[in-house]
């Protein structure tokens, strides 16, 4: 019984913490309080990576990471590593054993995508126009078991708005998904703009 009272109360803090990440986006969002500075996107990458590198280990799966050392992008980096992090999170969960995770930054005309692709159990096709719908869930028994908050998706769909940018999906059912994030190269007309430092 403890144990089923320590992972309900688990699975409370995590819906609370997502529900205050998701409100907090929208809020600075709106009120244009999310600074977005110009720089390279790959240490980012890798700080997901790093982030989500135990919960792989657990179970074999390699995350390989490609993406150009000069890769730039007016980004925001705690949010951007948010949202990569949710996407890689739920292509650990979903992947089977083994099975390796890709990662993958580059420039598509004047935008950046960046691509997270597993080879887990992919979604059926009458799911994908409402996947980024906060709650929303494919197969609501697996997502309960696996953790999930029905969140996730939502946070980085609304990261990727912030930016002025977009998400996507491709998935098939047995083969796998892949969902980008699409950021301008530059920064949206509303976006805060990086007070310049002063001279001391």
């Amino acid at each position: 019984f403890l144990k089923i009272i320590a992972a309900q109360t688990q699975r409370l803090q995590n819906l609370l913490e997502d529900l205050l990440s998701l409100s907090r986006i929208e809020q600075e969002a709106e009120t244009q309080q999310i600074r977005l500075e110009a720089g390279p996107i790959r240490e980012v990458l890798a700080s997901a990576v790093e982030l989500c590198r135990p919960k792989a280990e657990e179970k074999q799966i390699p995350i390989h990471l490609d993406c150009p050392e000069n890769l730039q992008v007016p980004r925001n980096a705690a949010l951007l590593e948010q949202a990569v992090v949710n996407l890689l999170d739920n292509a650990i969960k979903y992947s089977p054993e083994s099975q390796p995770v890709h990662l993958q930054a580059f420039q598509e005309g004047q935008e950046v995508v960046i691509r997270v692709q597993d080879h887990g159990c992919g979604i059926p096709p009458e799911h994908l126009d409402r996947i980024f719908e906060r709650f929303y869930r494919v197969d609501k028994a697996r997502s309960r078991k696996l953790g999930g908050t029905g969140l996730g998706l939502a946070i980085v769909k609304h990261i990727a708005l912030a930016h002025g940018g977009r998400v996507a999906v491709q998935s098939q059912v047995g083969q796998g998904s892949t969902f980008s994030i699409y950021l301008p190269i530059q920064s949206p007309p509303d976006a805060t703009p990086r007070a310049p430092a002063r001279k001391k």
